[in-house]
């Protein structure tokens, strides 16, 4: 039996569609951080001005608390914002996210298909998509929540007077005595990490749920209402790398509808775990000489606003979160077409 002849060509491009779809592969890693990064970036972008007005109403910015608790107040305090800063006061401290988001996303989504391919490496599962996100989640957060403190400060500053400087501000948070608090004395690189507890405890329900739901919405649209949701694939009944047949891609719609629905859902599940952190990061701005720690934060917000407190601002979050999963998930799907790893 003679044995087939490949040409150089075909031998390059074999091994290539290897590299790039062995997802331990270097080529594969570094792909798919791309991917995450720009789909990131793009979705931050999208919702930028939300989340400058989110953030002072979850901080309770004393300029801005008249707008919080009503659906009209996203408005009112955007338009506030617009007629003292105008455009850019819309999008200040998106920089500092976009800074942060490239990072963050791309190391969330290269720890998720890492994660993935060990707990999963012969058949998903909507229960390990849940452990692989949260996982992921932590990791990216323990990686870049310094810049995350940065982009908030910069996000909660209201004066008209002049910009505030990177630098300047990276020298006010390194500086801040929390005197009440010793470790920081010892340890002030530790003042880049006020809020991280909850943080941390915040992204385990937030990327788990929103990554468990995206999979089970998908595989819903993809089995239910396949001839509505779904497009035409030539690759569509083959079998991957895994043995797994490959499934027909979602269309557009339908892939930013499950990816919307995906962050309401999370943001919910996650949401006063994520109004404590932004009060913890911003105590620094308003007294640099105290620490307030998880507890005596979370007593408070009760104290203070009851039950509701822990909600303020939820609104405004799904009208940024729900767009921005959205677009972050579709992002990075059309990304990871467009850089052949799907």
């Amino acid at each position: 039996m003679s044995t087939p002849v490949h040409s150089i060509q075909e031998v390059d491009a074999l091994g290539t569609k290897r590299r790039y779809h062995n997802k331990q592969s270097l080529c594969y890693i570094i792909r798919s951080g791309v991917a995450g990064g720009v789909a990131g970036c793009v979705a931050k972008t999208v919702i930028a001005p939300l989340d400058r007005v989110k953030i002072l109403f979850q901080s309770s910015n004393p300029h801005f608390q008249k707008y919080a608790g009503t659906w009209s107040g996203a408005y009112q305090a955007s338009k506030e914002i617009y007629t003292i800063n105008g455009v850019r006061g819309l999008f200040q401290g998106n920089s500092a996210t976009l800074l942060r988001i490239l990072p963050y996303a791309a190391i969330k989504f290269v720890a998720f298909e890492q994660i993935r391919h060990v707990l999963m490496p012969n058949e998903d599962t909507a229960f390990r998509h849940l452990i692989s996100g949260s996982l992921a989640g932590i990791t990216s957060v323990l990686c870049t929540y310094p810049l995350e403190l940065i982009r908030v400060r910069l996000a909660f500053e209201v004066r008209n007077d002049s910009r505030v400087r990177y630098v300047t501000l990276f020298k006010q948070i390194y500086h801040e005595s929390a005197a009440s608090h010793r470790k920081l004395i010892h340890f002030p690189i530790m003042n880049f990490y006020r809020g991280l507890n909850p943080t941390i405890i915040g992204m385990i329900p937030y990327a788990g749920v929103s990554f468990f739901t995206h999979y089970l919405l998908t595989e819903f649209c993809r089995t239910e209402l396949a001839d509505l949701t779904t497009k035409p694939s030539l690759a569509a009944g083959k079998l991957d790398s895994r043995g797994q047949n490959i499934k027909s891609p979602l269309k557009t719609w339908a892939e930013l509808t499950v990816g919307g629905l995906s962050g309401a859902i999370a943001q919910t599940v996650s949401y006063p775990l994520e109004v404590i952190r932004r009060r913890m990061q911003v105590y620094g701005a308003v007294d640099p000489t105290t620490y307030v720690g998880l507890l005596q934060t979370i007593r408070t917000i009760w104290v203070t606003n009851g039950f509701k407190g822990f909600f303020v601002g939820l609104s405004i979050g799904y009208l940024k979160v729900t767009p921005m999963v959205a677009v972050s998930f579709t992002v990075y799907h059309r990304m990871k077409l467009l850089l052949n790893i799907d």
